[in-house]
């Protein structure tokens, strides 16, 4: 199935302070959530994903309750500036959906609200690391979600190979240093001969990247950081883009070809 957006409004290979793991940079809190050309078409997938595969796509842990409510207040404050009405019992999108505030099912209604992807992190008491403790991720690029629930951030990115003990405890320091006024977002790029948006594929079988006369595609997430000031959740949001690599532009496709994630592909 292609849903595709008509433009990528990034270029992270391209900039080494993107293009180096983990390429973080900060950003205003008004830059959390976006909504772009691919949104009704996103969320029509997203939305038949979450009724016939619930199980694959929606998890949560226990002692997850305060944050998941932290988090339904922090979207809902966000939405009127996307284009969204919220009222008390529901919320207009801007496709004209009307979805109901279900408040004993937020990741299931949050799931039908926002283009993204959502992961929330905690610390439990006396852990050295954050922990997946509930996500809606009905758009994975190459992992289950039913593999990571439950895990610490270091095994959460097995099998990541530049993704070690170094870079692991860098990380942690970020997550537990994370100011609640701003976020920390990151991209990154993948080449695909699938435009399909549900990837989901476990630890142990690696993707196969397009070759011969495959058509390539740019899957590019971008990827933001935002710690809840109540609970101290930390929120991993993910917006999904996917396009042909012809529909970049004339300088996205050129330093694609010369970077690593291209060289091998575009020659």
């Amino acid at each position: 199935m292609e849903i595709c957006q008509t433009s990528l409004p990034f270029t992270v290979w391209a900039h080494p302070a993107t293009a180096r793991l983990p390429g973080v940079q900060p950003a205003p809190l008004e830059e959390w959530l976006w909504v772009d050309e691919a949104y009704a078409a996103q969320m029509a997938r997203r939305a038949r994903l979450i009724a016939e595969r619930p199980e694959d796509v929606i998890a949560q842990g226990s002692g997850t309750e305060d944050a998941l409510a932290e988090l339904l207040a922090t979207v809902l404050a966000a939405l009127p500036a996307l284009g969204f009405s919220v009222a008390a019992d529901q919320v207009t999108c801007p496709d004209g959906r009307v979805v109901p505030l279900d408040r004993s099912d937020i990741l299931h209604t949050l799931g039908h609200i926002l283009q993204q992807d959502l992961c929330v992190h905690q610390k439990p008491d006396g852990a050295e690391e954050h922990h997946l403790t509930a996500a809606v991720l009905c758009f994975p690029a190459s992992w289950r979600l039913a593999e990571k629930i439950g895990r610490p951030l270091s095994q959460v990115h097995t099998p990541v190979d530049v993704y070690d003990d170094r870079m692991a405890q860098r990380v942690q320091r970020m997550f537990d240093a994370m100011p609640t006024d701003r976020l920390l977002w990151r991209g990154n790029a993948l080449l695909y001969a699938d435009p399909e948006l549900h990837q989901p594929r476990s630890a142990d079988h690696r993707r196969r990247p397009p070759g011969g006369r495959d058509r390539v595609w740019m899957r590019s997430e971008r990827q933001v950081l935002r710690k809840l000031p109540r609970t101290g959740a930390v929120v991993f949001a993910i917006h999904t883009f996917v396009l042909p690599v012809e529909a970049l532009s004339a300088d996205q496709q050129a330093s694609l070809a010369a970077s690593e994630i291209g060289k091998n592909v575009l020659a």
